[in-house]
């Protein structure tokens, strides 16, 4: 007979879920502004490097669920990509805010704990996230801000059909317009740790110190920077030496 600790672990690994909000690794539609700065294919190889290596850290996770978001043309290429154990989905709507508001509608059932992650920070620290959920078991929102005014994950137990609007998604007042919806819903909000993500040049020559001391925190990502030295090297201030 299961004992009532053992039922206990089994309830909480239950009621956690991470999801990733990703799309196809395709020309266009990801990194677009590191697409000014790096050749189309190097984009495109970062993307993947990335996606994959954010799929391992949500897997190292002991007793959480993992998902992944995503546009609809996109499922069966990401569902390929993220192996029998990912559950892929496809999302209702188009952009961001469509991507947030179809996996807490979708997954927040039962007052499951559930955490929308980036597709672009494999380097976070897996007692990040853990840590992010367990603020949501006293919060009714969790946030993880970015250093330029994003976030880089948002968890919540319910669905709140106006907590996302496309109206500043993806910019520098994505997280100010968030708070102003928490706030405006009587949500009360933790924080997790903030972070970068991989947006532009700077972000990614921060990547490449950080992942040159501790590769193991990315791999894939880590032999993209090895195999695309040259290019990195030419985005500008502090490439040297990488």
């Amino acid at each position: 007979m299961e004992s009532h600790s053992q039922a206990a672990v089994r309830c909480s690994s239950a009621s956690r879920t991470l999801v990733i909000m990703a799309k196809a690794p395709k020309p266009g539609r990801v990194k677009t502004r590191l697409a000014e700065s790096l050749p189309s294919a190097a984009v495109i190889a970062l993307y993947r490097c990335l996606l994959e290596d954010t799929l391992a850290l949500a897997k190292s996770l002991t007793g959480v669920e993992v998902a992944v978001m995503c546009p609809e043309p996109d499922q069966n290429e990401l569902a390929q990509l993220a192996g029998d154990t990912v559950e892929v989905i496809a999302q209702e709507g188009e952009g961001l805010a469509a991507g947030l508001t179809s996996a807490f509608g979708h997954f927040t059932v039962g007052g499951r704990r559930v955490i929308a992650f980036n597709s672009d920070s494999p380097h976070l620290a897996p007692s990040i996230l853990n840590n992010a959920f367990e603020i949501l078991a006293t919060h009714d929102v969790v946030v993880g801000p970015t250093h330029d005014g994003g976030y880089y994950l948002v968890g919540a137990k319910a669905a709140h059909g106006s907590l996302f609007e496309a109206d500043g998604m993806g910019t520098g007042s994505a997280l100010d317009r968030l708070l102003l919806r928490t706030k405006a819903l009587r949500l009360s909000t933790g924080f997790s740790e903030t972070f970068y993500d991989i947006d532009v040049a700077s972000d990614l020559l921060q990547l490449a110190r950080e992942l040159r001391l501790t590769p193991r925190k990315a791999p894939r990502t880590a032999r993209w920077f090895d195999s695309w030295q040259q290019a990195v090297a030419q985005l500008g201030p502090g490439a040297e030496g990488l």
